[in-house]
């Protein structure tokens, strides 16, 4: 087990409580199990001279290259024409090759499915590779199967119910106390509890890395989005003033619940369209220090957990300090992520309690402020790398929007203004329209 997963190991030696260590180890064995009978499988089918395809993590490899570059090699053994434009046919070759490469395999829509593992981790989501390995595996999954349904689900759901029961329980007495000292204190200490509990109903093993960068009141703490878990993970460890639209049914049960204690920032549908009435309802709450600090995912939708998509500009309008935050997820004990274009809440919350279990690291950078001369989106670009940086994540300035909606004309002309400066070009260098 030491072998196949050294990394598992020793985080879980190094994080994970006494009580939790049995099991873990048990279950990084029973991977591991899988892992080598796998292996041993497709060794076996070498051996025989049987050809297995193994389906690569990324069909297209890239280049990190600009335009600029890429047009630049084409164009090598062209010579430069003494006169007029830059323009020659070996473009087409470049706009072609992308093109074909968009339709296979583009990088927006890969971030908004669920990331292929390379080994199969005993769940339903299987390895392209192999469907039937031996009996022994198949026992294996089975056993599997009746423990993550029949042992982990109850116990789980059962902790989710009292953990929501409690959270609106407990909100709404608090909310009935006069506005003291001791009612800040006995929110957060419900509103803690109440998503350990949570934590502890999705089986989560959380590592929380540089304390003492966490937020601090009269902030804005701002982190990538892989499902509505990330704010049980964060609450896990501190309180958050949150920021959403007004949901009706169960959902808006809770979030009345809620608000009568701490001071949550919610919108009715009609307000969140009003841009100026939001920032100036958010910078409101940020200048008073002794509020909570918000929190805001900046990409407005979940992405798989491999990169993080463009913050939208808004968040980081307001003037407060920035408290950037990476969360990674560990895709071999469950998928974190929400496809809520293929699951509802429901059906993912079920897939989440019979998954193995919740594993994820979560960074607390240092403070970040914006710069003299720096604009709102140069700053959210910049927040946005460092997240990426520290989680491990694939920078992409694409929107998160294209997820549902088709792309901008802008993106369209963007491309065409920056390729114009190549082609149209007087005798003088200087480029015109």
């Amino acid at each position: 087990v030491e072998k196949v997963f050294p990394l598992q190991i020793k985080k879980m030696l190094t994080g994970c409580k006494s009580s939790d260590l049995g099991f873990s180890l048990l279950l990084v064995a029973l991977l591991t199990l899988g892992t080598f009978m796998i292996g041993s499988k497709l060794q076996l089918l070498k051996s025989l001279s049987v050809r297995v395809v193994s389906l690569p993590v990324s069909l297209i490899q890239r280049e990190d290259g600009s335009m600029e570059k890429e047009l630049e090699e084409l164009r090598r053994s062209r010579p430069k024409p003494p006169v007029g434009g830059d323009f020659t046919f070996s473009d087409c070759f470049y706009f072609t090759r992308r093109g074909i490469e968009s339709i296979i395999e583009d990088e927006v829509t890969q971030r908004f499915t669920s990331e292929e593992l390379v080994s199969w981790n005993l769940l339903t989501r299987t390895s392209n590779d192999f469907h039937y390995i031996s009996l022994k595996l198949t026992l294996v999954y089975g056993l599997g199967i009746f423990v993550r349904y029949c042992i982990l689900a109850p116990l789980r759901i059962t902790l989710a119910f009292i953990g929501l029961s409690w959270l609106v329980i407990g909100t709404s007495a608090v909310g009935l106390l006069p506005n003291w000292r001791v009612k800040s204190w006995l929110s957060e200490w419900v509103h803690i509890m109440c998503y350990r509990i949570c934590a502890r109903g999705l089986s989560a093993a959380i590592q929380y890395h540089n304390r003492e960068n966490k937020p601090k009141k009269g902030g804005i703490c701002v982190a990538n989005h892989t499902s509505p878990i990330d704010i049980v993970i964060l609450c896990n460890d501190g309180c958050y003033a949150m920021v959403g639209q007004v949901h009706g049914g169960l959902m808006g049960v809770v979030q009345r619940a809620m608000v009568r204690c701490c001071p949550h920032v919610w919108f009715e549908r009609a307000e969140m369209k009003d841009r100026h009435l939001v920032t100036k309802r958010l910078k409101d709450h940020v200048n008073d220090k002794t509020k909570l600090p918000i929190l805001i995912f900046p990409e407005g939708t979940c992405v798989n957990n491999t990169s993080v998509m463009m913050f939208k500009k808004g968040s980081f309008e307001i003037g407060g300090t920035i408290y950037p935050v990476a969360i990674k997820y560990d895709l071999k004990f469950g998928d974190a992520f929400w496809n809520s274009s293929k699951y509802s809440m429901v059906s993912y919350l079920l897939r989440m309690m019979t998954s193995w279990a919740l594993v994820c690291n979560v960074w607390y950078l240092p403070a970040m402020h914006q710069q003299e001369g720096e604009d709102a989106v140069q700053f959210a670009n910049r927040v946005k790398s460092a997240i990426a940086h520290q989680g491990g994540l694939v920078d992409l300035q694409w929107d998160g929007g294209l997820k549902r909606a088709k792309v901008k004309a802008t993106f369209k002309e963007q491309q065409q203004k920056k390729y114009s400066t190549l082609v149209v070009r007087d005798d003088s260098g200087s480029n015109s329209d």
